[in-house]
């Protein structure tokens, strides 16, 4: 397999994700953005922690879609997320109006 042949096999990846999120973020509440990973989730719970010092956030995601190219299985019951770094989370707008 030659390099171009591997970018190519990784972007075709790249957008197989993209359109699946695009056809599943309208079931999900939340984005939730680490510092590792980008999720859709339904229920998001974040828990500010310290120990030794140090702070850090503890999060708990049930229903949640996990944006990773390489996973077999990117919907999930529940994920939790321990991390030092900054943590995104938004609530998605829900449409009123769905067209068909």
């Amino acid at each position: 397999m030659s390099a171009e042949d591997l970018e190519n096999y990784e972007t075709e990846l790249e957008l197989d994700l993209y359109r699946e999120y695009r056809d599943v973020v309208g079931l999900f509440s939340y984005v939730v953005e680490t510092e590792r990973r980008f999720y859709l989730a339904n229920n998001v719970d974040v828990q500010v922690r310290s120990a030794g010092g140090e702070v850090f956030f503890e999060l708990t995601l049930s229903d949640a879609w996990v944006w990773d190219v390489y996973r077999s299985a990117r919907f999930v019951k529940s994920v939790r997320v321990v991390t030092f770094k900054d943590v995104n989370i938004e609530e998605l707008a829900k449409r009123e109006l769905e067209l068909p």
